[in-house]
């Protein structure tokens, strides 16, 4: 039986959370930053999928999700390394835990001076997002 290559990828997908973050907010900010990542990059998501039955399933993300930890400065470190090499992301700040809707969380994120990130999401070439999280642990 001819076994296939394993599958590499050029591109990385990862999320990067401050550490001090609930596990409940660190779970909702991964959906909510993952969310952005697939819809703004339609390549990372992979054909659906189908059951032996039948039955239809939505596509997911092609390659696997990096999900990592860093500090609050480290994060900020790794946002502005990010817009520096021109990587699109996503963001989740610590206002949006008090916000119901997206109206209001996208009005949180242009009235904040200064970002309080609880998360980013990148999406790009291998190399540069693992320079961007250089120094950020994998998430436990």
């Amino acid at each position: 039986m001819d076994q296939e290559a394993p599958v590499r990828f050029d591109t990385k997908i990862a999320v990067l959370l401050r550490g001090d973050l609930a596990v409940w907010q660190r779970l909702n900010v991964t959906a909510f930053l993952v969310s952005g990542l697939g819809t703004a990059e339609p390549e990372v998501v992979g054909e659906p999928y189908e059951d032996a039955e039948g039955n239809a399933y939505l596509s997911m993300f092609r390659q696997p999700v990096m999900v990592m930890e860093a500090t609050a400065e480290q994060l900020a470190a790794s946002h502005a390394k990010a817009l520096s090499r021109g990587l699109r992301m996503s963001l989740f700040t610590t206002e949006l835990f008090t916000t119901g809707n997206d109206r209001d969380n996208r009005a949180a994120v242009r009235a904040a001076g200064k970002l309080d990130l609880a998360g980013i999401g990148l999406y790009g070439p291998k190399n540069a997002v693992d320079r961007v999280v250089k120094g950020a642990t994998m998430h436990p």
